[in-house]
């Protein structure tokens, strides 16, 4: 009996044992639970409280932004009622003005200055009109006649007035065309084909729209230039020609279409070429494809640099005169491209004007 005693007891100590020790960790689980509950309210209260105060902010400057549109409203409220105020005015102003013109017309209707100012302007309308029937009549002011192909009117913004102006025109061998394998080409073709090169022929129509637009009572001079500065007729060098002489002058153009581009190009013969014309000339301009190639002579080498362009064209600066316009229409060629850039600053320097015209024009 003694020793079922003991046993029972054992049985009952470890039940106990097995009791207590789940409850503890029923205890520890409920614990770590609620220690995991107790984080995630936490965080979620500190987002919450976050966006709460990001709302507040807004909530502020929508207040301050609000107060602001009042204002702005209220300005221009009170700037709608000024200018009803000033448009108000105005037209009280308006109304007195024009009751005061009425007025002022009945009293001086009868007036005898009044008719006899009428009649003068009877009379100048009608010399005006006959002015103008005679002008047409008359074909304008142009020289000579030049159409271009097409219908269309160009604004070039050249200054074609003067009383002696002088046309510079390039005819070395560049002037046959743009790129480089085609002047060498065209060079060793017959004359016919170099005289109707496109190029060459775009440079001779901007000389006769040049001449067409030239006044009729100033006088001109043609020169064209290549390693030399010729005039275009001849026995004319250092002359001056009469625009107003039409035969000399389609004399001069026709001369000009006999000529083949050749050799290569100094500008500072050419304006050394202006400097014998007496009196100066006034108005210059220029028909070229770009910088001299050359100076006074020909260079040293077979071939010439930019650096070696630029120089000469330094240099033919210094043969330009003084204070006289210089007008430039350029037709670029291939491999020169600080020609624009050098022209440009000349025509500004001299209050010319610098053109680089579409293939079409004239």
């Amino acid at each position: 009996m003694a020793k079922r005693k003991r046993s029972f007891t054992t049985f009952n100590l470890s039940f106990l044992d097995i009791m207590s020790c789940g409850f503890g960790a029923v205890i520890l689980v409920f614990l770590i639970i609620d220690h995991s509950i107790v984080k995630q309210s936490q965080e979620l209260n500190r987002d919450l409280l976050s966006e709460v105060d990001l709302l507040d902010e807004d909530i502020t400057e929508g207040e301050a932004g609000l107060v602001k549109l009042r204002n702005a409203l209220s300005a221009v409220d009170q700037q709608m009622v000024d200018a009803q105020g000033q448009a108000t005015r105005v037209t009280e102003a308006i109304d007195e003005y024009q009751a005061l013109i009425v007025a002022l017309g009945e009293s001086v209707s009868t007036s005898p200055d009044i008719e006899r100012l009428k009649s003068q302007i009877q009379s100048l309308e009608e010399e005006v009109k006959r002015l103008r029937e005679s002008a047409e009549a008359t074909s304008g002011s142009s020289a000579r006649e030049f159409t271009g192909d097409g219908n269309r009117q160009y604004l070039t913004g050249l200054n074609l007035g003067g009383r002696h102006i002088v046309i510079l025109l390039d005819v070395s061998s560049s002037m046959l065309a743009d790129r480089l394998v085609n002047i060498i080409r065209l060079r060793n073709m017959a004359p016919e084909v170099q005289r109707s090169a496109e190029k060459w022929s775009r440079a001779l129509n901007t000389v006769d729209w040049l001449t067409a637009q030239l006044p009729v009572g100033s006088n001109y001079q043609i020169i064209t230039f290549n390693t030399a500065a010729e005039v275009a007729l001849p026995n004319t060098a250092g002359k001056w020609l009469e625009v107003a002489n039409q035969p000399e002058l389609e004399s001069a153009t026709r001369a000009l279409r006999q000529l083949l581009p050749s050799g290569g190009t100094s500008l500072e013969n050419a304006f050394i070429a202006l400097g014998r014309l007496s009196p100066a000339p006034d108005n210059i301009f220029l028909i070229t494809d770009g910088l001299p190639t050359q100076g006074t002579s020909a260079p040293r080498g077979s071939t010439v640099t930019g650096r070696q362009r630029i120089d000469f064209y330094q240099q033919a600066l210094r043969r330009l005169p003084r204070n006289v316009p210089v007008n430039i229409i350029l037709a670029p060629m291939e491999g020169d491209p600080m020609a624009a850039s050098a022209f440009w600053q000349l025509a500004q320097a001299t209050r010319g004007s610098f053109m680089s015209p579409s293939r079409d024009w004239p």
